[in-house]
């Protein structure tokens, strides 16, 4: 059932406001007389609970640690019965997708809710919290934290449905995150084709997944090469539908070999025809690129 991503500035009050979505979520389940809702479960995930504290966003190796066991808790709970409340910074855009990836291929709808807290108060807060010793961020710490912080984009795939909660309101759009995530409104999730395993039975499958891939990468170096210095552009793979569309900034060899390792791993068990095998790569690669 279904992910939700708490997303903001530190000291922007995520955590009180994943009580009141947890509160709400808990009277309605309680409350419903359907099966299928009275048997869910809800799981407030967040750095306390995880064992997780404030200084682990001061180095660059902790924090990639604190993602990793973040990550490594939403996917354990993340079930059929269970709905899982993910009160992070979420701050990093590479992250959301990870995990709005992760919740389709378990065909479970996912949406992010952005503490909408402005800068200046969630500083005062934290300055407050620092003083009184209940908590809060070092300044330094806060500071980098808030220049770093990748506000979530509704116009992305991996960010929306988005439910944007203002400092001054009281509570969530809980209501309306209920009937989109659990109630009437609420969709089937169809995965990914590159996320559903099946046999690989067409002949010279791994062969065609391995050359192809490696095809699309010697493509990409090539164009590059022949475009020094420039800025994003569009590669045309022929048999692809879509074109690469490259970032702004020049990938280099180990990058892209990296990324077509991943790509392999994911799709090796998989039966698909060598112009669908160009088809889910340039997407991965495009979103990959839009989400680094």
């Amino acid at each position: 059932m279904p992910l939700i991503l708490i997303s903001g500035f530190p000291s922007s009050g995520k955590t009180y406001r994943s009580e009141q979505l947890k509160e709400y979520f808990a009277q309605r389940i309680a409350a419903s007389e359907d099966a299928r809702i009275s048997r869910l479960k809800i799981h407030h995930l967040n750095d306390q609970n995880l064992g997780l504290d404030r200084e682990v966003y001061a180095a660059a190796r902790s924090e990639k640690d604190a993602r990793a066991t973040l990550s490594s808790a939403i996917k354990r709970d993340l079930t059929a019965n269970s709905i899982v409340i993910a009160d992070s910074m979420n701050y990093i855009k590479g992250f959301r997708y990870q995990m709005f990836c992760e919740a389709k291929a378990q065909r479970t709808p996912s949406c992010v809710v952005h503490i909408g807290t402005p800068v200046e108060k969630c500083r005062e807060i934290n300055e407050k919290a620092l003083a009184n010793g209940t908590g809060g961020y070092q300044s330094d710490l806060f500071e980098n934290l808030v220049f770093r912080y990748e506000e979530p984009n509704g116009m992305t795939r991996w960010d929306s449905p988005l439910y944007t909660v203002p400092y001054d309101d009281d509570t969530p759009p809980l209501e309306e995150l209920w009937d989109t995530l659990v109630g009437g409104k609420a969709k089937a999730v169809k995965p990914n084709s590159a996320t559903v395993l099946a046999p690989a039975t067409e002949q010279n499958y791994l062969y065609e997944l391995d050359k192809t891939t490696s095809d699309i990468v010697a493509q990409i170096s090539a164009w590059q090469k022949d475009h020094p210095g420039e800025s994003g552009g569009e590669i045309s793979v022929a048999g692809a539908e879509h074109d690469i569309e490259l970032p702004a900034n020049p990938l280099g060899l180990p990058q892209l070999q990296r990324l077509r390792r991943q790509f392999i791993t994911m799709n090796r068990t998989h039966s698909l025809t060598k112009d669908r095998i160009k088809d889910l790569f340039v997407d991965y690669l495009n979103d990959t690129f839009q989400a680094a």
